[in-house]
């Protein structure tokens, strides 16, 4: 009979290896995407003012989800 080695890769092995390739590719392509924080541009009147719309889409989802009206 021959003697053959067969190389596999355990589930576990193969799993680690995915795992790592992927953090690193995504740590290589988030790099550049990467952007300085800037301050909020609204003042104190912007900020407090109300942006709830019921509009005829936000009704109909509530009434396709059965939302008590």
């Amino acid at each position: 009979m021959r003697d053959e080695k067969k190389t596999t890769v355990g589930r576990r092995d193969f799993l680690r290896k995915v795992g790592a390739g992927a953090v690193g590719a995504g740590a290589t392509l988030a790099t550049p995407l990467i952007t300085p924080a800037h301050a909020d541009s609204e003042n104190n009147d912007e900020k407090r003012k109300a942006r709830y719309k019921e509009t005829d889409h936000v009704k109909a989802f509530y009434r396709v989800n059965r939302y008590p009206a």
